[in-house]
């Protein structure tokens, strides 16, 4: 993931890293801090924003409102979200395209694709109020993944007991050369042509290289 994208990612919401496309790292692991969730039969992204950092001043996070803007007026990762989704709503701006990361198990991280990043709102929680934001899924392009188009196609999210169900049958490599790096999960008949996100027998791990080879090739 890190040598993906050419950065250290230390934090979950990474707004236009190095000027680029924006970045979020989710979980729906029963231990994951945030509540991320899927939702519109699989195309609908609904991701949490996250906590100000724990500091002596602060050392129960979760019991407090997320914050929007920094001590000194800037706007934390949550604003710039928060903004650009508004600004969208708006027509202002076009929607924020999002590079999506899922952790699987412990040092397991799961590309998830791109998505636009269409709406933003705040709800209580029980507790305090949390950010909410709602991003599409849309179709991802290997060969020109950073190419920012506004007519790119809906596409379906690869649920997560699908993916573990594929990465324990394919044991975590690559179905063509066994790379055990730098691996997606690709349908076997592509989405775009009619093939299923749900289930396991038309989802299988290859590494990039394969995975770029193949495109939306039914082979």
């Amino acid at each position: 993931m890190c040598q993906r994208e050419g950065l250290s990612l230390q934090r979950g919401m990474n707004f236009q890293a190095n000027g680029r496309l924006s970045i979020i790292l989710m979980s729906r692991r029963p231990n994951a801090p945030y509540n991320d969730s899927i939702t519109d039969n699989g195309t609908t992204l609904i991701y949490e924003g996250h906590d100000e950092p724990k500091s002596k001043n602060s050392s129960t996070p979760k019991n407090v409102d997320q914050p929007e803007f920094l001590p000194s007026g800037r706007p934390t990762e949550n604003g710039k979200f928060h903004r650009a989704a508004q600004d969208y709503k708006a027509k202002l701006r076009e929607a924020e395209i999002v590079r999506v990361y899922e952790k699987l198990f412990s040092g397991v991280w799961s590309y998830n694709g791109r998505f636009h990043l269409v709406d933003s709102w705040t709800e209580h929680d029980g507790t305090r109020n949390v950010f909410k934001f709602k991003l599409h899924a849309i179709e991802d392009d290997a060969r020109d993944e950073f190419e920012h188009s506004p007519e790119l196609n809906h596409r379906r999210i690869i649920p997560t007991n699908v993916k573990l169900e594929v990465w324990k049958r394919d044991a975590g490599q690559c179905t063509k050369c066994g790379a055990s790096d730098e691996l997606h999960f690709d349908h076997i008949i592509p989405y775009s042509r009619g093939g299923t996100s749900v289930t396991a027998e038309n989802v299988q791990l290859l590494c990039a290289r394969h995975n770029l080879q193949k495109h939306d090739r039914i082979e």
